[in-house]
């Protein structure tokens, strides 16, 4: 099938409604760490694009003084607090804490104000404090960027729609280790989560 044929589909069975930013959005930058923008590390692949992408988002946001929030996997030495994903993908065991793969890529420029949550699963509400920084902040829509595309930014995309945000993501600021399930997830995204929009959309919804 497809894509025109499958948004047909979709189409037909009324998937894929409309729903955007609101008064007091916030960033929400999943795990672009080293370890998943690094392709020297396992996890890793080329995304400078999406990182590029993003730092000119972030930019336009601090400028508004629109919130920025950062994720990123974090493990104990010996794991012992990484449940049994790492049996499922092995190379998550590189995400020390303390190592340079857990740091937030230098390019997008954090600042000291900008919390990490640090994040065990996929989904960045998983067994976090995501909930409350939100809620301290009166966060009533979220812009979404990160990687990978298939992995944290759809699990995140999912509970942001049950937490009840609305949510925008910029397609160039996103990223995947492979094109294919990069196109499938987005699409997904688009049809049940979230509003999959160009960048520079989002960017003018934002006075950018």
């Amino acid at each position: 099938m497809s894509d025109d044929e499958a948004r047909e589909v979709y189409a037909r069975a009324r998937i894929g409604g409309r729903i955007g930013l609101r008064d007091r959005p916030a960033v929400l930058v999943v795990d672009f760490s080293c370890g998943f923008t690094d392709p020297s590390c396992a996890l890793g692949s080329e995304l400078a694009a999406e990182i590029a992408a993003t730092r000119r988002l972030l930019d336009t946001a601090r400028a508004r003084d629109i919130p920025v929030i950062f994720t990123t996997i974090g493990y104990e030495e010996d794991l012992v607090d990484a449940g049994i994903w790492p049996q499922k993908m092995p190379a998550l065991g590189e995400l020390r804490i303390g190592s340079r793969w857990v740091q937030i890529d230098e390019r997008l420029g954090r600042r000291l104000d900008e919390p990490i949550v640090l994040k065990k699963g996929a989904s960045a509400f998983f067994g976090t404090n995501l909930t409350a920084i939100l809620a301290a902040r009166a966060i009533d829509s979220v812009i979404l960027c990160g990687a990978t595309t298939s992995g944290c930014v759809r699990a995140t995309a999912i509970d942001l729609l049950q937490h009840g945000y609305p949510t925008v993501v910029p397609r160039e600021c996103v990223g995947d280790r492979a094109q294919a399930p990069h196109e499938a997830n987005l699409f997904d995204i688009q049809a049940k989560y979230a509003e999959v929009l160009p960048l520079a959309e989002v960017l003018a919804a934002i006075g950018g």
